[in-house]
């Protein structure tokens, strides 16, 4: 797979969960063993992402102390593998680190990508939002297959959400019937009223962009909460006459977003029943209070 760099935006506050942000990152919230980021990464990983720029923000340090080596913690347990996470020299993953001054919007964190990527295009995913996949290939690769052979300017990962949903996500409107699972957009907004929604097609946190979205950023005035969004800077794509394109989570896969007490709560319930040692129990338990 050509394209090997990916963008993760972790500067955002998570002031939905406090007081559990306060001094950590949402990102770094555990669903079950482990952080939501790590799962982020793996995801990535295990679909030919070799190179991460993390967007980080105030308190963030723990997400960079996680992902370095510790030769300490490693001598105690032994080999990287009894930790619980990838051996990233093995696999020859690199991480690099850039901070957001301020929390001005998702596309002003893409912005901050720009020197990283280059001429490439590239993946963002967001550090708080876990795709899970049953099979191969995931999305991602999905997402880089479509947007290699169709030249778009952005690929986007999409699912079905409930129409009283909708105005939680951006929501685009399909200009084809999706064949295969993947079909060109004419239209995005961002977070509509039920009754405004172009679809029940919600952006699932993951995109393929060319360097054409610093651009459309660059371009784009700030939009809700006084900040810059990528649906905003999506849209001018469009208007601009650029293809913009998008893939559907496939029957199988699944999008937990932790960004409320609910979804963290039902994020670290689904994957700590899937655990093959504590799930049993964990069930039992559970059947137990309810």
């Amino acid at each position: 797979m050509a394209i090997d760099k990916a963008v993760l935006p972790v500067a955002g506050l998570g002031t939905r969960l406090l007081p559990a942000t306060k001094s950590q990152p949402k990102e770094m919230l555990p669903v079950g063993y482990k952080p939501v980021v790590q799962y982020v990464v793996e995801e990535m990983i295990g679909q030919g992402i070799g190179k991460f720029l993390f967007v980080t923000g105030r308190k963030k340090r723990s997400i960079e102390d996680h992902f370095d080596d510790d030769p300490e913690l490693e001598s105690r347990v032994g080999a990287k593998d009894r930790i619980g996470e990838v051996d990233y020299d093995r696999e020859s993953v690199e991480f690099f680190y850039v901070r957001q001054r301020r929390p001005l919007g998702n596309a002003d964190a893409v912005r901050l990508a720009a020197e990283f990527v280059g001429g490439e295009s590239f993946v963002v995913g967001f550090g708080d939002t876990i795709l899970a996949s049953a099979g191969q290939p995931g999305v991602v690769r999905r997402l880089v297959y479509d947007h290699e052979s169709s030249g778009a300017s952005a690929t986007i990962a999409v699912w079905e959400v409930p129409l009283e949903e909708t105005s939680r996500y951006g929501v685009v409107r399909p200009a084809e019937d999706g064949a295969g699972g993947a079909f060109a957009i004419d239209g995005i907004v961002e977070k509509p009223a039920a009754a405004e929604a172009p679809s029940r097609l919600a952006v699932a946190a993951r995109y393929v962009f060319t360097p054409r979205i610093f651009e459309a950023i660059a371009a784009t005035d700030p939009g809700v909460n006084g900040e810059l969004w990528l649906t905003d800077a999506i849209r001018r794509l469009l208007e601009w006459g650029d293809a913009v394109r998008c893939v559907q989570l496939a029957p199988g896969e699944r999008r937990y977003d932790i960004g409320t007490p609910l979804t963290y709560y039902r994020a670290f319930a689904d994957f700590a029943l899937a655990d093959p040692h504590n799930g049993p129990a964990f069930a039992d338990y559970l059947r137990s209070r309810l």
